[in-house]
């Protein structure tokens, strides 16, 4: 299955996606959201693709809130959910930092994953209990040594974050070295499992965000939560769910109480 993914994913990316990149503009959805015509034939084009692999309905980025929330709550035993370009805005502007991703999830449970850079041909997969890999290579990448939290680079996007104080306090008060902005959440999952990053945080994610970057990264053995509970998973926040991570377990553990300590 997972390489039957992989082949759909490179094929849409090859006739969908790349033919129109510095080629098309981007319009606004209701919610203010950038989508392009390449969006919209990279969906469809994986939509057909992916029932044809196994026939499950499909949740798309690019589809109302109120579909999204009836495919949820309708298929449990079984969905796929795709985003056919995360990081529209960078892909609108030309900026090479984008990605596809597709999940098939069973029981609320991500079993596959893949998120395909095209512009570095980079192709992160997961399966279940059984690992992830970048380009067959299994992740993380790199195994650095045990590092502070004041050595660690982080990925934060404070755009989404509800509590003001976190937000300030993470801009002018940071406890980490570094920290990026990239414009991919899909994209900020692999780097994180490949060990490019250190510790993450995000606000709120939707669903095709983390459907198959939280896959890949906790198989590559990170740790996650949210800014409400240890457990990644619980709560009701599937459609916008806030995420610390980290790689390392003693990171994790510095960073999810330094962030709790500054909500």
């Amino acid at each position: 299955m997972i390489d039957a993914i992989q082949n759909l994913i490179r094929k849409v990316s090859a006739e969908e996606i790349m033919p129109r990149f510095l080629k098309v503009g981007g319009s606004k959805k209701s919610d203010g959201t950038l989508f392009t015509e390449a969006d919209i034939a990279a969906q469809d084009a994986l939509s057909k693709g992916l029932k044809e692999l196994a026939d499950y309905p499909i949740l798309g980025e690019e589809m109302s809130d109120k579909e999204h929330r009836r495919l949820w709550a309708e298929n449990p035993d079984g969905l796929w959910i795709i985003d056919p370009i995360d990081g529209t805005t960078n892909f609108v502007h030309g900026i090479p930092h984008f990605a596809i991703s597709v999940a098939l999830m069973k029981n609320r449970q991500s079993v596959y994953g893949a998120i395909y850079q095209p512009m570095l041909d980079e192709m992160y997969t997961a399966v279940l209990h059984q690992g992830a890999w970048l380009n067959g290579i299994p992740l993380p990448l790199l195994h650095k040594k045990e590092r502070t939290l004041a050595e660690s680079v982080a990925s934060v996007e404070v755009k989404y974050l509800r509590n003001g104080t976190l937000a300030k306090r993470m801009q002018n008060l940071s406890p980490c070295a570094s920290q990026r902005n990239m414009g991919a959440s899909t994209l900020d999952w692999c780097y994180l499992a490949a060990g490019r990053f250190d510790v993450y945080l995000h606000g709120g994610q939707k669903l095709w965000d983390y459907a198959a970057g939280s896959l890949i990264f906790t198989e590559s053995g990170g740790k996650i939560a949210t800014l409400e509970n240890d457990d990644f998973w619980s709560g009701e926040h599937t459609f916008k769910r806030s995420i610390i991570a980290a790689l390392q377990p003693h990171l994790f553990d510095a960073w999810l109480k330094w962030i709790r300590s500054n909500q």
